[in-house]
């Protein structure tokens, strides 16, 4: 059912702004490892899997969380940075994905007659030109038995999840670890996960508090650089020495048809949304590589797709996915092994529920 909209806001976020300088606050490690998962739908099946293979292979045990100072995740990778915060396994993450994707995203009816298939898709066409596609409570009752009533302040790894709000600014959610970071521990997970993951077009936009959010996908689909950014501003780090994995969700392969190229007009350009996601994430993991050096940024995703998988298709993700996941780990395994060699302190937080008891 659709939400009733909300009152107008009392303010935007931009307007608590700082105009200066952060105060940058001492880094007591050596080094910094940050964790990056970018949005995809069901295909976050594929960094899941990924990460629960190294939590099996390199882990002794332990969640792939525990072995990174920042974990940053936009819509899908989002609500799995979120589940690695709070020292949840990422098979454990995974299983959800498996158990849940078919109920999250219910498949369409297939008809082998072709012109039924035809007709069902052009009528599926252009009911979602005008309505979202699913509703989103299966995805709510899944993420409740996840986080329950836990609040962002009860994370234990440093969060940066892209969202955005009505006024179409960004919004970032970011866990107490800079005494700036004073409102967004006492969301709870669960309206962050919803928050990030509203995929326009897949689900109604998502009312938290007195405003609506849309998927953080829209403008940082690939979050390496939120991350990265925060943490130079609130840490005295030298760049070169962050260390960054970046799980990608497998890109859609894009080139200009020849339909684009001389007629142009919203019927072709369609899909840009997509190639527009894929332009971001190389945009983003180009700027990290200048500032940190391209050695020191592993990206792991699988090779673009031509037939690419769609974000709701859960039997191809459940099907094709694990299998990419298990090649991924086996070419990059030497690389993955210095990323999970030595487990992180978790951070001490400024504010909140965790500051509080460590007072």
């Amino acid at each position: 059912m659709q939400e009733e909209a909300p009152k107008t806001p009392r303010s935007r976020r931009s307007e608590g702004t700082r105009p200066d300088l952060r105060p940058q606050l001492p880094w007591e490690s050596s080094d910094m490892r940050i964790l990056s998962i970018d949005g995809g739908g069901i295909r976050g099946i594929l960094p899941a899997a990924v990460l629960a293979l190294c939590e099996e292979r390199f882990c002794g045990g332990r969640s792939a969380g525990e072995f990174f100072d920042y974990i940053a995740g936009t819509s899908t990778g989002g609500i799995i940075a979120l589940g690695l915060s709070i020292g949840m396994p990422a098979s454990a993450i995974l299983e959800i994905y498996m158990k849940h994707g078919a109920e999250i995203f219910p498949p369409r009816r297939q008809y082998r007659q072709p012109f039924v298939r035809k007709i069902l898709s052009t009528w599926h066409f252009m009911r979602n030109l005008n309505q979202y596609r699913y509703e989103r409570d299966a995805l709510e009752r899944s993420l409740t038995q996840t986080f329950g009533q836990r609040l962002l302040g009860h994370a234990e790894r440093r969060l940066v999840i892209p969202s955005f709000d009505e006024y179409n600014e960004v919004h970032l959610f970011k866990t107490p670890h800079h005494p700036d970071y004073q409102r967004d521990w006492k969301e709870r997970m669960i309206d962050v996960a919803l928050s990030t993951s509203a995929a326009p077009t897949f689900f109604s936009t998502y009312r938290n508090g007195d405003r609506h959010f849309a998927d953080g996908g829209v403008w940082a689909n690939n979050p390496v650089m939120t991350a990265l950014v925060d943490a130079l501003a609130c840490f005295e780090i030298d760049r070169r020495d962050i260390q960054i994995l970046s799980l990608g969700c497998v890109e859609s392969d894009f080139a200009f048809s020849q339909d684009q190229m001389t007629k142009g007009g919203i019927w072709q350009w369609k899909e840009i949304i997509s190639s527009a996601m894929r332009l971001q994430s190389q945009n983003a993991l180009g700027q990290a590589g200048l500032l940190i050096g391209r050695d020191h940024l592993l990206r792991i995703d699988g090779e673009p797709m031509q037939d690419a998988i769609a974000l709701d298709d859960y039997h191809r993700a459940a099907g094709e996915l694990p299998e990419i996941a298990e090649h991924l780990v086996g070419l990059h395994s030497d690389k993955l092994a210095d990323f999970f060699a030595q487990p992180r302190p978790s951070f001490g937080a400024l504010h909140g529920p965790r500051h509080a008891a460590v007072e």
